[in-house]
């Protein structure tokens, strides 16, 4: 059994050393990889399996295990695609001749409609991170503070920008003169994302007290920290999002980077942009995973005319009179 472990630890980092030289993968995808991969392994062995053995009968196996956990079908669906892709890597750098996930059929799901925040709630939310501003004395830690999360905010709205690329943007990335920033994203690939003069004037006024969050000496993130990492990170920024979220009389659970992210590109859309612009600002490989934005829409449109237009306002009134 050790020697199998071994083997499979060792296959285990040559796919993972792929997705980061052929697809770019970040530092968080490859987390996730191992933990999913390495919870298979562990199953794998406890149920008296070779890990490099495995089949289709033993994946069918672990679906099931993971269904008798309640785990969400896209947690399990999540899972499989991990082992697929570990599969065809197998396959593909011929350490095994069969791929048994051909054979094996994951649960149906369905697309997730993203959460948003409503115009007027993303108001009141830059309206609190303002306020803080204008709270402090000028030139003090807590200034500093408060300028620093305006700016992330209002930039987060602007942009649409992941979290992970918000809170680890190189100073670089700023060009006051084009009102824009470039931003790398998923696989190493580069945009340029523009943003409006509210979100410019934001983190202007941000880089006149930067200094205050250098630990020692220059930093090259826009948004230094003392943390390991050297920025600030995604726990802690999502911590004051919450904490202003409370500011501003929103339901913290109902507040998140991630939440920012999917408003910046709803209201886009409501207010005229078109789905190719807005794949491209958000960094999505794919189209189609800017669509799901559309769906928001439809919903939203589909409750405007259940509740406004003047034939469903009758259909309501006929249906009650026939029940009479």
């Amino acid at each position: 059994m050790a020697e199998s472990l071994t083997r499979t630890d060792r296959y285990l980092d040559n796919f993972l050393e792929m997705l980061v030289a052929e697809r770019g993968a970040a530092p968080n995808t490859i987390s996730a990889y191992r933990r999913d991969l390495v919870i298979f392994f562990d199953f794998l062995e406890q149920a008296g399996c070779r890990a490099e053995r495995f089949g289709a009968s033993d994946i069918a196996d672990y679906l099931a295990s993971l269904a008798t956990r309640h785990l969400a079908a896209r947690t399990v669906a999540r899972r499989l695609s991990c082992i697929r892709q570990y599969c065809r890597f197998l396959v593909g750098e011929g350490f095994r001749e069969d791929d048994p996930t051909v054979l094996v059929d994951g649960p149906k799901t369905h697309p997730a409609l993203p959460k948003i925040l409503s115009e007027d709630e993303v108001s009141l939310l830059l309206a609190a991170a303002r306020s803080r501003c204008d709270k402090v004395k000028s030139g003090s830690q807590a200034a500093a503070d408060a300028l620093r999360l305006n700016a992330l905010v209002e930039t987060l709205y602007a942009s649409g920008l992941r979290v992970s690329e918000l809170v680890g943007l190189p100073l670089a990335a700023h060009r006051p003169d084009q009102r824009s920033l470039i931003v790398r994203g998923k696989g190493g690939k580069e945009r340029m994302v523009p943003v409006g003069d509210p979100a410019a004037v934001a983190l202007q006024d941000y880089l006149g007290c930067r200094a205050r969050h250098l630990r020692s000496g220059p930093s090259p993130w826009m948004f230094p920290s003392r943390s390991r990492e050297g920025h600030l990170t995604r726990h802690r920024f999502s911590q004051l999002l919450k904490e202003l979220a409370i500011e501003s009389g929103l339901a913290p659970a109902k507040v998140s980077p991630h939440v920012l992210r999917h408003a910046f590109a709803s209201h886009l859309l409501a207010n005229g942009a078109d789905l190719r612009s807005v794949q491209k600002m958000l960094g999505h490989a794919d189209i189609a995973t800017t669509q799901i934005y559309t769906h928001v829409l439809d919903e939203r449109l589909a409750s405007v005319v259940r509740e406004h237009h003047p034939l469903a306002q009758a259909g309501r009134g006929n249906r009650s009179g026939t029940g009479q």
